[in-house]
């Protein structure tokens, strides 16, 4: 089974920074893609960024140019959030799209989310 765990939230001032880091854990045969998505309160959730397993990154406009994805070679992904505003506050998810041999469909993982608050 897989897991993904994410940590690094926290409650951090108008301007500042978080890594935010997701670990995945368990049998995966190969990754399609994996990503940051975020749920603030009374909204749905959207997508922050992405990251295929070639390297390609996507962003969302609001966050362009301020926050950063990566992945080490272990599946552990990041999230480097920079000057950060009181709307980047909501519940921070990884997801993973893998596929646990050569010839399954790619399935859809989820964190259980960290909490991100920007606040003065």
């Amino acid at each position: 089974q897989v897991q993904l765990v994410e940590s690094g939230g926290g409650l951090v001032q108008p301007g500042g920074s978080l890594r935010l880091s997701c670990a995945a854990s368990g049998y995966i045969f190969r990754t399609n893609h994996m990503g940051w998505y975020r749920q603030a309160p009374g909204k749905e959730r959207e997508l922050v960024a992405s990251i295929t397993s070639g390297g390609r990154t996507n962003y969302a406009d609001s966050v362009k140019g301020r926050f950063f994805i990566s992945r080490d070679n272990k599946n552990t992904l990041y999230l480097q959030m920079n000057s950060l505003k009181p709307e980047d506050t909501a519940d921070y998810y990884c997801n993973a799209r893998v596929s646990l041999t050569a010839i399954s469909n790619w399935i859809d993982y989820w964190g259980r989310g960290t909490q991100v608050t920007v606040s003065s």
